[in-house]
């Protein structure tokens, strides 16, 4: 349980660090994770450009942005000592299947379908794992309707981890 804490407060340290610096050179941070893999401890910022629906074909972020955003971050990151061991900082765009964090995300990809874990069970029956269409965006949480069955409201305290499900 204390690495899953010192886990979410390097990425909470790192994204309060790098949120301005992101912000300053046109982009928002989307997520930022705090992972160990096998090469090493990973410090990863997730990009994309302000309000951008990220079904769009065009508008995504690409390499150049990465470099400009992760040399605008990295040495920031170091002068607050954020990191205490060594790690490598990966900068990135969050891809189709995009994670959702804030309410904001929510609301672009509104009638869209999305997959939400959860930290216990919600509704009734209880369930921890929604897959369906969110059909809304409300200050305190979501409404899913689950494919076959009914829709739930989902607390945003309550959502574990949530993302855009891309079908192709």
């Amino acid at each position: 349980m204390a690495e899953v804490l010192h886990k979410a407060s390097v990425a909470e340290r790192a994204a309060r660090v790098a949120e301005p610096l992101v912000q300053a050179e046109g982009f928002e941070v989307v997520d930022v994770e705090w992972l160990r893999e096998p090469g090493g401890w990973i410090l990863r910022l997730y990009i994309d450009r302000p309000g951008r629906d990220p079904l769009a074909k065009d508008g995504g972020i690409g390499l150049e942005e990465c470099a400009r955003v992760s040399h605008a971050v990295e040495t920031a990151l170091d002068v607050e000592d954020v990191v205490e061991q060594a790690y490598s900082l990966e900068v990135s765009s969050p891809g189709i299947n995009r994670p959702l964090r804030k309410p904001d995300h929510f609301r672009r990809v509104l009638g869209k379908r999305i997959k939400v874990k959860t930290f216990g069970p919600v509704g009734t029956p209880g369930r921890k794992s929604f897959t369906g269409t969110l059909e809304d965006v409300a200050d305190e949480g979501v409404t899913v309707h689950v494919e076959g069955g009914p829709a739930f409201r989902i607390p945003f305290r309550d959502i574990a981890k949530a993302n855009l499900e891309f079908d192709f």
